[in-house]
C-alpha cells in the first residue's frame, strides 16, 4: 500500500495530517486525471524560431501553487494546495545538482553543472504542467547571484523549460526562509535565531518571535561561504584539525559583529532565545540521531536536537572516511563529501551561541514563497520582489 502524507501549514502552528492509505490503482487514477492544458499559441506567429515551453500560469481552476528554490547544491520544488488557514503539500521534488561546482575557482557556472540543473528543472516543469497549478514562483540564490554567467543561465532555463528564475538578494532569501519556518517558532521565547547553511552562502536571521504574531526579522547576516565553496577550498574527503579550526575561526569572525550589534549573547543569557536550523546538515544529523533507515521528512521537521548530540554525531562522521559516510542511508553519495563542512559551520554557530538545543527545519524558502502567493491571491496585494539587477 502507498500512503500519502500531507503537511498543513498555519501562520502560528504546525500539524501533520494523515491522508492515506491509497492503493496503487487509486494513486494512478488520481495522477492521470490531471490533464495538460498549455495555453494556445498565437496563430499569427508562424515564425520558425524555437518556441519557449508554455508554463500554466493562466490555469485558474485549481488552488495549487508551486515554488522552486534553486540553490548552489540542490534544486527543490514544492506544490501546495491552499486551505482555509494555510496549505497542504501535494507534491514535491528534490535533486542534488551541484550547480555551484567550480564556481569558487572560475567565477562561472560550469557546463556540466548547468546541464544537470536544467534536467532537474525540466522535471519540475513537467510536474507543474501536469497539475495545472494556479501560480509559480521560482528563485535562484547564491550560485546564480555570484556567477558571471548567472543571467545567461537563467535565460537558458526560461528558453528550455519555461521556468522564469528570479535572482533574489541574500536579504530576501533570509526573509522567505523565516516566513517558511514561522510555525516552528512556537516555544514561547521572545527572540529567535534561524540559520540556513547553504551550498554557497550561510544566512543568519535574528527575529522577534511573539506568541501572538508571526516572527519579525530584526537583522540578517549573510556569510559568503557554504558547504560547497568550503569543500572546494578545504575538502578531499577528510578535514584535518587545522582546516577545521580555520573554518571555525572564519565563521566566528563573521558572527561576532552581528552578535554584538543585536545583543544576542545577552538575550541567550536571559534564556529568551530559540534556535532553528534549516539546512541539509541539520536535517541529516536529525536523521542520524533517530537512526532512520531512510530519510523521513515528517519525523525530522520540528525535531529537537541537543548540542551534545550534534557534537557526538559530528565527531562520529569525522572519524569515518568518505566511503563509510556514503554508506550511511541518510547521507549517501550526494552529501557524503559535504557533511564535514556543514558540521564545522554548525559547530561554530553552536559555540558562539550556546543555547543548548535547536529545532531542525525541513522547510524554508519554498514554503515562504507559497505562503506569499496564497496571501497575494487572498488580499490582492503582491509583495514587491527584491530581485537582483541584470548581470
Amino acid at each position: 500500500m502507498l500512503e500519502v502524507h500531507s503537511r498543513r501549514y498555519y501562520p502560528t502552528k504546525f500539524v501533520v495530517i494523515r491522508r492515506g492509505p491509497y492503493g496503487r490503482t487509486a494513486w494512478a487514477r488520481i495522477v492521470t486525471n490531471f490533464q495538460s492544458r498549455a495555453p494556445r499559441r498565437n496563430r499569427k506567429d508562424r515564425s520558425n524560431k524555437p518556441q519557449r515551453p508554455a508554463m500554466p500560469h493562466s490555469a485558474k481552476n485549481t488552488d495549487e501553487y508551486a515554488a522552486i528554490d534553486l540553490g548552489t547544491n540542490s534544486c527543490r520544488m514544492l506544490i501546495g494546495r491552499a486551505g482555509d488557514n494555510g496549505f497542504d503539500v501535494v507534491d514535491g521534488f528534490s535533486r542534488i545538482v551541484r550547480l555551484g561546482e567550480g564556481l569558487q575557482s572560475t567565477g562561472k557556472l560550469q557546463a556540466p553543472a548547468m546541464d544537470r540543473t536544467v534536467a532537474a528543472l525540466r522535471v519540475c516543469a513537467a510536474k507543474i504542467k501536469q497539475r495545472r497549478v494556479r501560480s509559480v514562483r521560482a528563485v535562484a540564490t547564491a550560485a546564480c547571484r555570484r556567477a558571471a554567467n548567472g543571467r545567461e543561465f537563467t535565460n537558458r532555463v526560461a528558453r528550455e523549460t519555461g521556468i522564469d528564475l528570479q535572482l533574489i538578494s541574500a536579504d530576501l532569501e533570509a526573509e522567505l526562509t523565516l516566513k517558511g519556518c514561522a510555525p516552528l517558532f512556537n516555544t514561547g521565547h521572545g527572540r529567535g535565531l534561524l540559520f540556513d547553511i547553504g551550498g554557497g552562502s550561510t544566512e543568519i536571521m535574528w527575529a522577534a518571535t511573539p506568541a501572538d504574531a508571526l516572527p519579525r526579522p530584526l537583522g540578517v547576516k549573510s556569510m559568503p561561504f557554504g558547504v560547497v565553496t568550503l569543500f572546494e577550498e578545504f575538502g578531499d574527503g577528510v578535514l584535518p584539525p587545522d582546516a577545521y579550526e580555520e573554518i571555525l575561526r572564519r565563521v566566528d569572525e563573521e558572527l561576532a559583529p552581528f552578535c554584538n550589534t543585536h545583543g544576542i549573547s545577552e538575550a541567550i543569557a536571559d534564556s529568551s532565545v530559540q534556535m532553528v536550523g534549516t539546512s541539509g546538515t541539520v536535517t541529516t544529523l536529525g536523521a542520524l540521531q533517530l537512526d532512520l533507515p531512510r530519510y523521513e521528512r515528517r519525523r525530522i521537521d520540528g525535531l529537537h536536537i541537543d548540542f551534545s548530540a550534534i557534537k557526538a554525531l559530528s565527531a562520529r562522521l569525522s572519524e569515518m572516511d568518505l566511503a563509510a559516510r556514503r554508506k550511511l542511508p541518510c547521507i549517501g553519495e550526494g552529501r557524503a563529501d559535504l557533511m564535514l563542512m556543514g558540521c564545522a559551520v554548525l559547530a561554530a554557530i553552536c559555540r558562539r551561541w550556546p543555547i543548548g538545543s535547536l529545532r531542525a527545519a525541513d522547510r524554508g524558502i519554498r514554503e515562504g514563497l507559497i505562503m506569499e502567493m496564497i496571501e497575494a491571491d487572498r488580499t490582492g496585494f503582491s509583495p514587491v520582489p527584491t530581485g537582483m539587477p541584470a548581470l
